[in-house]
């Protein structure tokens, strides 16, 4: 069995719960893709067109430093990523993320929490900034209340 980990970014706690969540059904490691100066809640305005959050992501290549680092990312064969949606993709963090590490002969499955938004064409941008040595899966909008049973129903139909 490939050892997993769940990697996430959480604004406001929200996706921090479900990697958990994600974690304990599949009795992954955890690991928090924290960027290195917190996001304030001026920041994340996505209302002003100044603010950090809207700088970020109106910048394709942008990448956020992030603080910390998964140490012996070679053991892990599977990495959930987790992120909150933001202008209808994933945050540029998370790219920082993804950037930073050889995911080549992994399995990459992309989740996202959101009240509404889907979580689009996330596999084909990962696939895009991991090359083509990372196996990256369609991944899946999570939302609401998540009993294990959903989520294990999920995480069965993964090639994991």
């Amino acid at each position: 069995m490939k050892k997993i980990l769940v990697a996430y970014f959480s604004a406001s706690g929200v996706t921090a719960k479900t990697a958990a969540q994600i974690a304990e059904a599949e009795g992954a490691d955890l690991f928090e893709i924290r960027p290195e100066k917190p996001y304030t809640a001026a920041d994340l305005d996505w209302r002003d067109k100044q603010s950090r959050s809207t700088l970020e992501m109106s910048d394709p290549d942008c990448r956020p430093p992030v603080s910390g680092k998964v140490e012996n990312m070679e053991q892990y064969g599977v990495v959930f990523v987790g992120f909150p949606v933001w202008w209808g993709r994933e945050p540029s963090v998370v790219d920082t993320f993804l950037d930073a590490y050889d995911f080549t002969g992994k399995t990459v499955i992309p989740f996202c929490t959101s009240g509404g938004s889907g979580i689009g064409k996330t596999a084909e941008r990962f696939r895009t900034i991991l090359g083509g040595g990372a196996k990256v899966e369609e991944g899946r909008r999570l939302g609401g209340e998540l009993s294990p049973e959903d989520l294990k129903l999920w995480t069965d139909g993964l090639d994991l």
